[in-house]
């Protein structure tokens, strides 16, 4: 470093936009630009190790301060810029978009003399563009006296400003300047010893600090510091060497004072916190830096808020200390342990809960609540009077605690659609929980918080949703539940339904009791018997059979046909079923109990008339339309004419185009139509009597999942040694029936004459084999017993069950029939099915009351007390007894 330069009078001016290079530093710099490539060849690559270029500080117009003065060209020597037109190039460096200078650039009227260390000539491909890396050492500050452009770049005629070695002699010997020199070298040999317990490399600071002439050591330093521009100007214009030590000073003072901050936070960090966690240690010394600058901890501002929430959520007493200890456990925790986000996940679901928030019950009209059920359903009169019956009682005593309703009825007949009704008509949130193939009791009890990845049970799951603690809460397909090594769910909802004990119902999740005994529980099964005894016990069963023919044809003309013409962007307009058709669709299409099938069909019908009306691309307009001729136009393009557009009036209004799309889109469905898209009929009236047109086939209504239906039962006999052979894919339960059956007609074997002279039944030497149609669907249940009798009966006598009597009920050994279940789904499966004579046991006579007249009006229903009274009415003629069976 060269401490005498000789300073031409003229040098090439490399203008740097909001940067100074101070005397002494050295800078490294990319030109890629013309004027500074320009620059670089002319006054540096060409006169190599000679070269000498000023660096000037520049800013922009719009960043000019108000406090600069403007210098005209020419001018002298205070501080300040000169403002001068054109377009200048500024340091690659500086200015990434490398875009010109231009419009009013401020010039620093003081600068630095800067040589070349290292000149770097390189070619951008593909563009072949020249550029250069230099790297400029600072030597002296310099005034600008005159600035004028040469070329592409600049020069001025400049004049120096740093002292001669005689003047910087005879200046060292002032008392101040000694004072001032040992205080900058103090602060700057304290600075360098924290530095050197941290850096190898201070060593070579240090050595120049002893070397280096003070009024240098002061631009050296500053200009490893990050100040600001205005800071490094400052610190340029500071001719005179006091006045630079002391801000020198200050600046080095400044630099320490902030290395020993962070000393600080380091060491306060490092003794909570082992050398392994690293990530812990980085987020520690954030957390300090931030209670150093006195800003708040965004997680303390998060936990804070929690504890508001939580304060406001009017949890218990007992519970809201329970919520306190953890919320001060987490407050000692870190957000990177791993039970963190745990217990904040706990308390924000503590928080979260409707531990008082409840809905707001109005005034109980039982007038509006009959209408709306009448509305949402039609028919299931015993049903909305229930409903009815527990709504007056709430209005009667709200605090009052109503027994669980259950819904029991094959699906399609609107069990969940009912429970949603109690809920509006109580005016009451309704959340539904989906119990299907739930065979993990944690489902209800919820996981206890030991195991990762544990959460709630559904239940507080769902008044979390529904955010009140008195919704309505059906429990969907209760019947559906398992039970398996995770435990029994069903189990787990004894507690959740009785009314004495949901008051403290404990969470695993929550670990804290919940209260249920707001919450109005409405559950649905398709059957009863999968239900254990003691969850069934808890509830009260409503039975909903199913609907007759009549019922469906009103349910598809009130509710389902406007539904699904709707949700097809249709209208009576466009499509019409009349009733006729409706009543095709549920004989001859849809035989179940629900109605679910029906609107799927019903659907498909829409579909059709939707792919009509998209197709219809054209519309039929009124006769009174005239088609607008084209001469005068073609005339008028002939001649080169201006052709100006005029709108003609067409004799149509909207609503004739309007009634044209209707007209040429209406679709009425008829017995062709309904052919064409639905297919074939599925079902024909004349199955049954087809079925039983030979000996060995009985008809036999049960019971299913789906609602009742109708059963064949067909038996046949081969030589052989007695066996019985049973196919169809039968429970254990239908298979003790058809031993019982085969028994007692042995039993019977003199009186049917089917025996050997010598007093052997001819039944020894011949199998029976017994045959359930349909055998990929599962059979079982205690109703087949009359039905076997009667196929084995008409076997042997080789005579016809009557097509039109269908039966059911279980038999003993002794010949007695006992009453059996699902009455009205079985009369209402037989209906479907074109039958017209029922035998039913004798003690099911008081469940025909639920079955409506319109049925029973249309059907014989006969009882019968033991099994010859079913084989009497079985058969034409009354039974074969004691007729000669042929085998």
């Amino acid at each position: 470093m060269a401490e005498t330069v000789e300073l031409p009078g003229r040098l090439a001016i490399l203008p740097f936009r909001n940067k100074v290079l101070l005397p002494g530093a050295i800078i490294r710099i990319r030109c890629t630009s013309p004027y500074s490539v320009k620059l670089v060849e002319q006054e540096l690559w060409q006169k190599e190790d000679k070269g000498l270029i000023g660096v000037l500080p520049v800013r922009d117009a719009a960043e000019a301060t108000a406090v600069s003065s403007v210098l005209s060209t020419g001018s002298g020597t205070d501080p300040g810029y000169q403002s001068l037109k054109g377009s200048v190039d500024a340091v690659d460096s500086q200015k990434p978009d490398g875009k010109s200078l231009e419009g009013p650039i401020h010039w620093h009227n003081r600068g630095v003399a800067a040589r070349a260390l290292h000149l770097s000539r390189g070619v951008e491909k593909p563009s072949g563009r020249v550029t250069y890396v230099v790297v400029l050492e600072g030597l002296c500050r310099f005034s600008v006296q005159e600035l004028t452009a040469r070329g592409t770049y600049y020069t001025a005629r400049v004049s120096r400003l740093d002292m001669t070695k005689a003047e910087m002699e005879q200046a060292e010997q002032d008392p101040d300047l000694i004072l001032l020199s040992r205080q900058f070298k103090a602060t700057a040999m304290e600075l360098i010893s924290i530095l050197e317990q941290k850096q190898k490399t201070v060593g070579r600071t240090k050595v120049l600090l002893e070397t280096v002439p003070v009024h240098r050591l002061a631009d050296i330093f500053v200009a490893s510091f990050e100040i600001s521009f205005e800071e490094q100007l400052s610190m340029l214009d500071s001719v005179d060497l006091k006045v630079r030590l002391v801000k020198a000073t200050e600046l080095v003072d400044r630099h320490l004072q902030s290395i020993r901050v962070a000393e600080k936070i380091s060491q306060k960090v490092e003794g909570q916190l082992s050398k392994s966690q690293k990530e812990f240690l980085l987020r520690q010394q954030m957390r300090a830096i931030k209670e150093e600058l006195g800003d708040n901890d965004d997680d303390e501002d998060d936990l804070a808020a929690l504890e508001r929430k939580m304060q406001s959520a009017g949890m218990p007493p007992n519970v809201w200390k329970h919520a306190q200890r953890e919320l001060r456990r987490l407050r000692k925790m870190q957000p990177q342990q791993p039970g963190y986000s745990s217990s904040r996940g706990y308390l924000e679901l503590l928080a979260d809960l409707p531990w008082q928030k409840a809905s707001e019950e109005c005034e109980f009209d039982l007038r509006a609540a009959k209408e709306r059920l009448d509305s949402d359903h039609y028919g299931l009169a015993k049903v909305k009077q229930r409903i009815i019956e527990y709504l007056a009682v709430r209005k009667l005593k709200p605090d009052a605690r109503g027994p669980v309703l259950c819904f029991v009825g094959p699906p399609g007949v609107g069990k969940t659609s009912l429970a949603s009704s109690i809920a509006a008509a109580l005016n009451r949130k309704f959340v539904r929980i989906s119990l299907g193939g739930v065979k993990d009791e944690a489902d209800i009890r919820g996981h206890r918080r030991t195991y990762i990845g544990s959460m709630p049970g559904r239940l507080i799951d769902g008044l979390k949703r529904v955010g009140v603690c008195n919704p309505v809460m059906l429990l969907d397909e209760i019947d559906k539940t398992g039970s398996d090594v995770r435990g029994d769910p069903a189990s787990a909802l004894l507690e959740v339904l009785d009314p004495e004990q949901n008051k403290t119902f404990n969470d695993h999740y929550l670990n804290v009791p919940f209260d249920l005994s707001k919450v109005i529980f409405v559950a649905t099964a398709n059957r009863a018997q999968p239900i254990p005894p003691p969850l069934l016990d808890r509830m009260e069963v409503i039975e909903l059979p199913g609907y007759t023919p009549e019922e469906k044809l009103k349910i598809a003309t009130r509710h389902l046909i406007p539904r699904v013409l709707d949700q097809h962007g249709l209208n009576s307009d466009f499509l019409q079923i009349p009733e006729e058709m409706v009543k095709l669709v549920i004989q001859r299409y849809t035989r179940e109990a629900g109605v679910r099938n029906l609107e799927r069909k019903l659907a498909a019908l829409a579909r059709a008339a939707a792919v009509r009306v998209a197709e219809q691309n054209s519309l039929r307009l009124s006769k009174d339309v005239q088609p607008v001729t084209s001469s005068l136009l073609d005339a008028r393009l002939a001649d080169g004419a201006e052709v100006e557009m005029e709108d003609i009036t067409m004799a149509v209004n909207n609503n004739e185009i309007s009634n044209a799309l209707r007209a040429a889109s209406n679709m009425v469905v008829d017995e062709t139509l309904l052919e064409k898209v639905l297919g074939p009929p599925v079902f024909d009236d004349r199955e049954a009597a087809e079925r039983v047109a030979s000996p060995g086939v009985s008809i036999g209504l049960v019971w299913t999942s789906v609602g009742g239906e109708v059963q064949f039962v067909e038996a046949s006999m081969m030589a052989g040694k007695g066996d019985l052979h049973l196919t169809g894919q039968l429970g254990d339960v239908i298979k003790e029936s058809a031993q019982i059956a085969l028994t007692w007609v042995r039993g019977r074997a003199m009186d049917l004459k089917i025996s050997a002279p010598g007093g052997n039944s001819l039944l020894d030497s011949r199998d029976v084999h017994i045959h359930f149609p349909a055998g990929a669907v599962p059979k079982d249940g205690p109703s087949a017993g009359v039905t076997l009798v009667t196929s084995l009966i008409s076997l042997f006598s080789q005579k016809n069950v009557r097509a039109d009597t269908a039966m059911t009920g279980e038999m003993t050994l002794r010949g007695l029939v006992l009453p059996v279940g699902g009455i009205k789904d079985k009369v209402l499966a037989a209906h479907r099915n074109g039958i017209k004579r029922v035998i039913i046991p004798e003690r099911n006579l008081k469940d025909l009351v639920e079955i409506p007249s319109s049925i029973l009006s249309g059907m014989e229903i006969l009882l019968a007390k033991r099994i010859e009274d079913v084989l009497e009415q079985a058969f034409e003629g009354g039974c074969p007894w004691r007729r000669s069976a042929k085998l």
